[in-house]
Parts: C-alpha cells; sequence; structure tokens
C-alpha cells in the first residue's frame, strides 16, 4: 500500500541509501612514488616541460596560419601594452593582463572602457601560456588566441572599438604604418585588423613561463619540496590530471562543472557551490567550462569564471569535492596547493 502510493519517496531513500554508502567505502592508499616514478608518469601523461629554446617554442606553438617572426612579435608586444586600442586610450590588453601579477587583473571582473564591468561578472584569464591552450574565453568560444584577440577590443564594456576604427587609429602613427607593412607586406593588406590580431597573437604565444616543476620535469629533484610531490602524487592519483592535462596543466577541453553534488544539494536553485553572481552557465548555459590553465594558478586569485572564491585552499577543496566527488583532508589540501605554487614561474622568453 505504502509503495503504491509512495514511490517517488521510496527512490529517493534508496538513492539516498545507494549514495551514502558509495561515499563512506574506504579510499584506496595511494602508492608510494620515488621521484624517478613519479617524474616519469608525469612526463608520460603528457605533462611536459616549457620550451627552453626559441626554436623549441616555435615547434611547441607556431601555426601555418601566424608563422612567428621577431618583428611580428614585436610589434605584438607593442600593440598588446597599447591603450590607443581603447575608445578613450585608457585601456590596454596588458591593463587586464598583468605580466607581473600572473597573467591577469586579480579581480573579480574586469573593469574596462569608462570603468565598465563585464555584465556576466566573468574574470580574466590569465594570458600567460593561453596559447598552449585548445580555446580561449571561459566557455571555449574562440579557437585560438589570435581569435580571442579581437573580442575585447570590439567589446562594447571593454576597450569599444570596431576593427574599422582601430585601422583609422593605428594608420594615423607613422611608426605602425611603417611596422605592419614591414610585417605583413602589400600582399597581407599590411595595416588591417586581421592581422592586428594576428600580431597580438604572435606575442602572446611566445608568453610561455618556466617554474620549478619544470626544473623537476627535466631532471632536477630538489626543484620540488617534499610537500608539493606529494600534492603532485595526489594530482596524479585522485585523477586531476585527466582535465588539466599537457604542458599548460589545462587548457585542452571544455568540461561540466560540477560534476558531482551532495544529494542534500540536489534541489539546490545554486547551480555551484558558491553565489554565481553574473548568470553566467558557460558554454550552451549547460555549465561546460573550458579547463583552467594551472600554471601560476597561485598568482591569480580570485577563482572561479565570476572570481566568487579568493583562497587558492578553499578552490582546491572545491575542486576535490565536487569534480573528484570526496573532498581532500586538510593536510591533502596543503600538499596539492604546495604543488600548484611549483608552477608559478617567469617569461622564458623576456628576460
Amino acid at each position: 500500500m505504502f509503495a503504491a502510493r509512495h514511490p517517488i519517496l521510496i527512490f529517493f531513500s534508496v538513492v539516498m541509501v545507494v549514495y551514502g554508502l558509495v561515499f563512506s567505502l574506504p579510499e584506496r592508499p595511494l602508492r608510494q612514488l620515488d621521484d624517478s616514478e613519479l617524474r616519469a608518469w608525469a612526463l608520460d601523461v603528457g605533462l611536459k616541460p616549457v620550451p627552453e629554446t626559441f626554436d623549441a617554442l616555435r615547434g611547441l606553438v607556431d601555426t601555418d596560419d601566424n608563422r612567428l617572426s621577431p618583428e611580428k612579435i614585436a610589434l605584438g608586444k607593442m600593440l598588446f601594452n597599447d591603450p590607443i586600442l581603447s575608445r578613450d586610450d585608457s585601456v590596454s590588453c596588458a591593463s587586464c593582463h598583468i605580466l607581473a601579477e600572473g597573467g591577469d587583473d586579480n579581480l573579480p571582473t574586469a573593469v574596462g572602457f569608462h570603468g565598465l564591468r563585464n555584465p556576466q561578472h566573468l574574470n580574466s584569464p590569465t594570458v600567460l601560456n593561453a596559447a598552449l591552450a585548445r580555446s580561449q574565453f571561459w566557455d571555449g568560444r574562440a579557437p585560438d588566441v589570435e581569435a580571442q584577440a579581437a573580442g575585447p577590443i570590439q567589446a562594447p564594456f571593454e576597450m569599444n572599438l570596431t576593427p574599422d576604427e582601430v585601422v583609422r587609429k593605428l594608420s594615423a602613427i607613422p611608426r605602425y604604418v611603417d611596422a605592419f607593412y614591414q610585417v605583413f607586406g602589400e600582399e597581407a593588406g599590411g595595416l588591417r585588423f586581421e592581422n592586428v590580431q594576428m600580431a597580438i597573437g604572435a606575442y602572446e604565444r611566445t608568453l610561455l613561463t618556466e617554474s620549478n616543476f619544470d626544473l623537476f620535469l627535466r631532471g632536477d629533484d630538489a626543484a620540488l619540496s617534499a610537500s608539493a610531490k606529494r600534492g603532485l602524487n595526489l594530482f596524479m592519483q585522485k585523477g586531476c590530471k585527466g582535465c588539466h592535462a599537457g604542458t599548460g596543466l589545462g587548457g585542452l577541453s571544455i568540461q561540466r562543472f560540477p560534476l558531482h553534488r551532495p544529494i542534500v544539494e540536489v534541489f539546490d536553485n545554486e547551480p555551484f557551490p558558491f553565489p554565481n553572481e553574473g548568470g553566467f552557465l558557460g558554454r550552451g548555459e549547460r555549465r561546460y567550462f573550458r579547463v583552467p590553465i594551472l600554471r601560476n594558478i597561485s598568482r591569480t586569485a580570485p577563482y572561479f569564471h565570476n572570481g566568487a572564491v579568493e583562497d587558492l585552499k578553499e578552490a582546491v577543496h572545491i575542486m576535490s569535492k565536487y569534480q573528484l566527488g570526496r573532498a581532500f583532508t586538510p593536510a591533502q589540501i596543503d600538499d596539492v596547493v604546495a604543488f600548484l605554487k611549483s608552477l608559478d614561474g617567469t617569461l622564458v622568453f623576456d628576460r
């Protein structure tokens, strides 16, 4: 009688029991790996060190559509730092991507033309190592750094210029006219908006950073602390490497967030484990986001798409609980944070 009248209650009771049983099971103990085993595993799954030479960099980030050259890179650097690309000459690419501060602006949401803020309260992803990613922006809508460069220049709440206005402003400055024709020539149209994108993209492709983790991958056992090595071991064995993959430790895939929710949160109206100021729901409004690059992550707070979390330890806690399905202990969080701090680096090709 009860079962016939209350099938939904019985169903959810069974679900809660099963859920509780699954998450009460003891975790398998971590395998203890020595330095050489840990290094070999990391390299085997594609956590490669950044290049040490310009030729090696070209092999990693150069493209047929935008070949790197010293002249093109120099032009891109000039444009990246010049507020002429904004309507009132007040905002440059470097305003929201401060290279000395981790390649972002450390604000919950970017501030652009006339102090306007992103209407969806999106913060600025780091530009450092961004060329290692397969897509750009939080929803991955741009395929590369060249395509990404066009977005902020034209956004009315960022730099607020049309492509034609960009060309007119730059054409009034002889040094830019000369530089564009030197780099691109008559055949490529000299000074045109697409070449502005190409130049900025070329410069951004050189913004790779070298860290202690790279030194460890190249064979220096002393480059990582004991805590950072434990954190790397957790990162590998708990599955973080599945999404935070490649040389950039991220940026290669679009993933759903969150994947796991405690049963008591299933019916919460809040889509994330933090307030979703701005209302952004990722690609297709289905909570799919480009996996962030972890290099320099300790220097790019606040975290997540709307900058809702200030503390790196809290971000690691959220990711372990809601992506891996089982929250790390405080000691494990400390070790993972020690590993993440080992990813802080300096520019390899701007010394």
